[in-house]
């Protein structure tokens, strides 16, 4: 292929190219500038994030532009494509449009978040490592190619469990083994996905899988099954999802916001892009196996949150049943159950990854993650115990805040499906969110409420300018998208049409 001709198109790869040499630059640094070495990571965090809110800018007239007369499956935005391995015919395509660019913004955002965090307390290397996770996420959400897409996928591993292993708990070394061992049998399912498509289409482009699919509905189906369980160990959904609440509760703060906050979203969002886009026959044969699977994922979740003790381990499991309205959205095969998906996915990003920053600060203060040897935090510190009730009301779906409408849509998209089946789906759900409201519930009434436990009075109160800075943006966008939730969805309905082979798509 040739190299694009879009005049911004540079700016994509730049998104890739300044993390990495942030990353390169940390490492080089002297292990005497430790301090230094982390703002330097935050400043190209910075940068980062500045490159990812500039399609907005560059893009012109065609951000909220329809297909037009272009093939369906046309990235309408920014667009580069260069050749990379031309003999095997594998390109550097890169891409962004209104599906897509939410979740660019949302891992500079919370990539730029956790770099200033570690400022406060972290290492240099946990900051380098940082960057290069940031440069895994970001490629994979802009890849338009298969293979392509599957390299920064993998890009991710090690980082995530040097992260773990590195700067984890107690048993840090088991929890990030069992995420490996999790995530590489993903990758190898992937891959046998990957190779199956690229060799009986003749090309890994997505643009132009999406618009033909040239496969055959019994190749669909396989492969559907492969990127199916693939992406659902990532996302994690049930019952892949084991190795999630040990990840968590071994993690580092910014480990776990990073994880929940974006690394669970190459799951779903591979789901969308490319198990929908490239085997559309596949996802409507196993579409009622996933509605069900997201409905098991909900109840389940839910419930076993109501047992859990331990804060940053109910909050990992709060994930199984947020990701299960996820993928309820997605089963349902409507630009509305997609639109829910797009938005749970940034909900989540936002709602989640505050949480991990609060219920992190608690642990670290108090010494302690026990729901029994928390409460009175109110009393103790009213700031903080304050905004882990924003949070928490945030992720159980309060109209008004950006954790409703993933979950209502959801639970709309099922019951306008029509058929029995997917209107008890849709019930289902809406007493699983029930249930999230319970749970959440008793984790406030557990922390906040009551007399102070001695681990909670001997904490420090105040919060300090730089964890204000970390939790204020997440504070405000939670706001900002429960208010006006265009601001993920407007423009998003002609891609999703294009990908569900609609006719609407075809302007």
């Amino acid at each position: 292929m040739t190299v694009s001709t879009d005049s911004w198109s540079f700016l994509l790869a730049l998104m890739l190219a300044v993390p990495a040499l942030g990353a390169a630059a940390v490492a080089l640094m002297p292990a005497g500038r430790d301090r230094q070495a982390r703002i330097v990571a935050s400043v190209f965090a910075a940068a980062t994030f500045v490159l990812t809110v500039t399609p907005i800018a560059f893009s012109g007239d065609r951000l909220w532009a329809t297909y037009g007369n272009e093939p369906p499956g046309v990235i309408p935005w920014l667009n580069l494509d260069v050749p990379w391995v031309p003999a095997l015919g594998v390109d550097f395509h890169l891409g962004v449009d209104a599906i897509s660019y939410p979740l660019v913004v949302l891992t500079g955002l919370l990539t730029l978040l956790c770099c200033l965090y570690t400022i406060k307390t972290g290492a240099r290397a946990l900051a380098a490592l940082l960057l290069v996770l940031e440069v895994g996420v970001l490629g994979t959400f802009l890849a338009l190619d298969l293979i392509l897409f599957f390299v920064f996928f993998e890009v991710v591993l090690l980082p995530m469990y040097a992260i773990i292993a590195g700067w984890g708990g107690p048993s840090r070394r088991a929890a990030a083994r069992k995420f490996v061992l999790y995530t590489l049998l993903g990758s190898v399912l992937l891959l046998l996905a990957v190779v199956t498509v690229v060799s009986q289409a003749g090309t890994g482009d997505l643009s132009y899988l999406s618009a033909v699919s040239p496969l055959s509905r019994n190749v669909q189906c396989f492969v559907f099954a492969l990127f199916a369980v693939a992406f659902a160990i990532k996302a994690p959904l049930w019952p892949l999802h084991t190795w999630l609440p040990d990840a968590h509760t071994e993690a580092p703060t910014v480990g776990s916001v990073m994880l929940a906050g974006v690394l669970l979203k190459m799951g779903t969002y591979g789901l969308i892009r490319i198990g929908l886009g490239v085997t559309p026959d596949g996802a409507a044969w196993a579409s009622p196996v996933l509605g069900a699977l997201a409905v098991v994922a909900i109840l389940a979740g839910s419930l076993i949150c109501l047992r859990q003790r331990e804060l940053k381990r109910l909050i990992a499991y709060s994930s199984v049943g947020h990701m299960g309205f996820v993928l309820l959205g997605i089963a349902t095969l409507t630009v509305t159950g997609i639109q829910a998906a797009l938005i749970g996915n940034i909900a989540h990003g936002l709602i989640t990854g505050l949480l991990f920053f609060l219920v992190g600060t608690v642990k670290e203060r108090t010494g302690t993650g026990s729901l029994e040897q928390l409460s009175g935090l109110r009393e103790q510190s009213p700031r903080l115990a304050g905004l882990l009730g924003f949070a928490a009301i945030a992720s159980l779906g309060l109209p008004g805040l950006a954790g409703f409408w993933g979950e209502a849509f959801a639970v709309v998209a099922a019951v306008q499906a029509g058929g029995w089946f997917w209107i008890l789906c849709g019930v289902l759900a809406a007493c699983g969110g029930a249930l999230t409201a319970a749970y959440f519930l008793r984790l406030l009434r557990r922390v906040t409420h009551g007399p102070a436990t001695p681990a909670v009075r001997t904490a420090r109160s105040s919060i300090s300018p730089g964890e204000w800075a970390s939790w204020a943006p997440l504070v405000l966008l939670t706001l900002a998208v429960g208010v006006a939730p265009a601001l993920v969805l407007a423009g998003t309905d002609v891609p999703i049409a294009a990908i569900l082979g609609l006719e609407a798509a075809r302007g």
